[in-house]
């Protein structure tokens, strides 16, 4: 089976292309499969460098062999998981641990002037790693002088001294150290002179096209039901953010229907403008469906800063200040203006009742994680207004 094939085969089996309406069963394993709710991470260790999050029984040292696959990582999509998949295979073979080495933070957030477009915020993308169940997570700290270090002197220096490397395996399109100077085939060459081996994997395809986190963040920035569906597929997924709940415009409280303002990273890739069918999960693993707004909306003043606002179905309580996760399932409509509030409000709780309709109207529970890596291994009332709704990076 070619690997477009495979990874067609293996997206296909996500929870996030579950036909709707959902089950509460299968609403449930989509929250926990995009958020990677039940990963866990061992005992957290110091290395040069950075820290290391180890298996039970695992121990580190440069004295003790492992296989290592290296990479940023971000978004944890169908060609990283391949590449991973193949490490331990190679890993299980040579009978040595499997340890995946990235960077925190990703190194073109320190790199590069533009936003980092983050598809998974850095201790998400450790927890997403682990959920792939290496032996260990080893996370190097990754500043300006960091990046001033040269690929050999890494490998030399920095990632020998928290193991000893018998293979590794990169993507093809990887480059490390000062410069980006370090190839797979000049890492190749000093793995001759140093005793390890190291795999250039290719890039996985799909539609004839590389499965990348660029790609990724294309499609979730053209919004669209195509752009986000696509987007899910080549995560193996549904995409999500992390925010804070916090005071909104205040505008629109007449309509009954509460609506939980989430304030958002601005270095993190958000979806299209639009309204989206969600699942907003506290920080307690109870998640809510939600019609969501993405954007600001354009019945409302222009000076507003732009808000996630999500309306909950069948949630009442207090959000402020609370951490949320909302999982991106379904694009339902584009944001435009309303003539009128009644036909916001009757186009609003269409949305709401596809929602329903769909995802469930009752909550489902999932493991439960505060905000950070350690809980991970293998106001009032709210308001209401529009919603619905160093490697080479690959």
């Amino acid at each position: 089976m070619s690997s477009e094939a495979c990874t067609k085969a293996s997206a296909a089996r996500g929870a996030w292309a579950a036909p709707m309406p959902l089950s509460p069963e299968a609403a449930r394993k989509l929250v926990e499969e995009s958020l990677l709710a039940t990963a866990q991470l061992g005992r957290e260790v110091a290395v040069p460098g950075g820290r290391a999050y180890l298996a039970p029984g695992v121990e580190l040292g440069a004295d003790r062999p492992f296989v290592c696959a290296i990479g940023a990582f971000d978004g944890l999509h169908l060609g990283h998981r391949a590449l991973v998949a193949a490490a331990r295979e190679d890993a299980h073979r040579r009978g040595v641990p499997l340890a995946v080495v990235t960077f925190d933070p990703d190194p073109a957030e320190v790199l590069s002037s533009r936003s980092p477009e983050r598809l998974l915020q850095d201790e998400d993308r450790v927890r997403a790693l682990a959920s792939l169940g290496p032996d260990a997570v080893v996370v190097h700290d990754f500043t300006r002088s960091f990046s001033q270090l040269g690929y050999e002197a890494y490998v030399k220096d920095v990632l020998s001294a928290a193991a000893r490397p018998v293979s590794l395996h990169v993507g093809t399109n990887f480059t490390m150290g000062r410069g980006g100077a370090g190839s797979p085939t000049d890492l190749a060459a000093l793995g001759e002179r140093m005793g390890f081996d190291v795999t250039g994997h290719d890039l996985v395809a799909d539609g004839g096209e590389a499965v990348s986190a660029t790609r990724v963040r294309r499609l979730l920035r053209a919004g669209g039901e195509d752009g986000l569906a696509t987007a899910a597929r080549l995560l193996g997924r549904c995409p999500y953010v992390r925010g804070v709940v916090e005071h909104g415009r205040g505008e629109g409280t007449g309509f009954g229907f509460p609506t939980a303002n989430v304030t958002l990273d601005p270095r993190d890739c958000v979806p299209a403008q639009g309204v989206y069918a969600c699942w907003y999960v506290g920080e307690d693993g109870r998640a809510w469906s939600a019609a969501v707004n993405v954007g600001e909306p354009p019945t409302f003043s222009t000076d507003a800063r732009p808000m996630l606002e999500a309306n909950l179905v069948g949630f009442s309580g207090d959000l402020y200040g609370a951490t949320a996760r909302v999982v991106f399932v379904r694009w339902l409509r584009g944001s435009r203006r309303f003539d009128s509030l009644e036909e916001l409000e009757r186009t609003v709780l269409g949305n709401i009742d596809w929602v329903r309709q769909n995802l469930g109207g009752s909550c489902v529970e999932v493991p439960a994680c505060a905000e950070g890596p350690a809980c991970v291994g293998a106001g009032s009332a709210p308001t209401t207004s529009e919603a619905g709704g160093h490697g080479g990076r690959p």
